[in-house]
């Protein structure tokens, strides 16, 4: 009987272990469909910008464009919070999770390069 219940807490173990990896991957995944939709409201953003450029006033399309890239850099922090504070809770077994320092710097790396475009659309005349 006990080689029987250790056998079934090993295989439980195992599916918790496998579950973690799971919930891992799945954390990834998601930071990166927000990362996805931050850098489609920068599109989003632009496009505007682009094709509403000779509206009047002319400072009406830059602030919705401003607005929409803005909206981009809020989402793109927020999932990196999400994501590193998911990712901190987990201990993955046989699946290697992306570091939370690149977690960090794509995060980065989307905030600074839209707040660059919103002070280009703001300054180019």
């Amino acid at each position: 009987m006990d080689d029987r219940g250790d056998s079934r807490r090993a295989l439980a173990e195992n599916r918790t272990d496998l579950a973690e990896d799971r919930t891992a991957l799945a954390n990834e995944r998601t930071f990166a469909g927000w990362a996805r939709t931050a850098m489609a409201a920068i599109g989003i953003g632009l496009a505007f910008n682009a094709l509403f450029g000779a509206m009047e006033p002319d400072w009406a399309p830059k602030a919705i464009a401003s607005i929409f890239i803005l909206l981009a850099i809020f989402l793109v922090f927020m999932a990196e919070r999400r994501a590193c504070a998911v990712a901190a809770r987990l201990d993955t077994h046989s699946v290697k999770d992306m570091s939370l320092m690149n977690v960090r710097l794509i995060a980065i790396a989307i905030g600074l390069g839209a707040a660059c475009l919103v002070a280009g659309i703001w300054l180019l005349v």
